[in-house]
């Protein structure tokens, strides 16, 4: 039961990235979006300030946080908002879940398979590389359909 929700969260999460991952990478302005939208606006950092109840000194703060990437969402959210903008947040997988998670089962299966052959080469019962092959197989397939939280330990 646990391991159809896991696929069934994985397939949903995949969904909502999908589209995600064709956007192009973006790179921020210099100094942050709420600056460059600010004054592309024509609009003060006292101005945005007032919109937003705080002070000059406040906003001016804030969009220095924002272009080192250390502003909170909240902070974010508020001054979007005051400047007629909406955050859009999202982390976008470089490749599909279903993909990364076989990329760790074949990194762990090949981890313990090179083991056990240098255990076994140790002892005069090396096995060649196409035995060793399907070994790691055998292994990524069982990793994959077993509990998906043992993937990351």
């Amino acid at each position: 039961m646990a391991q159809g929700y896991s696929k069934l969260k994985l397939r949903q999460v995949e969904e909502l990235a999908r589209p995600l991952r064709r956007l192009p990478h973006v790179q921020p302005p210099r100094g942050g979006w709420v600056r460059a939208i600010r004054e592309a606006l024509g609009m003060s950092a006292q101005q945005l300030g007032v919109r937003v109840r705080v002070a000059r000194q406040t906003v001016e703060n804030l969009e220095r946080s924002e272009a080192q990437g250390k502003i909170t969402l909240e902070s974010l959210n508020k001054l979007a908002g005051a400047l007629g903008c909406r955050v859009v947040y999202a982390l976008v997988p470089e490749k599909p879940l279903a993909e990364i998670q076989h990329d760790r089962a074949r990194e762990i299966a090949e981890s313990l398979v090179k083991s056990a052959s240098h255990s076994m080469s140790l002892e005069a019962q090396s096995v060649g590389e196409k035995e060793r092959r399907r070994q790691s197989d055998r292994m990524i397939e069982t990793l994959l359909h077993g509990n998906p939280r043992k993937l990351w330990d």
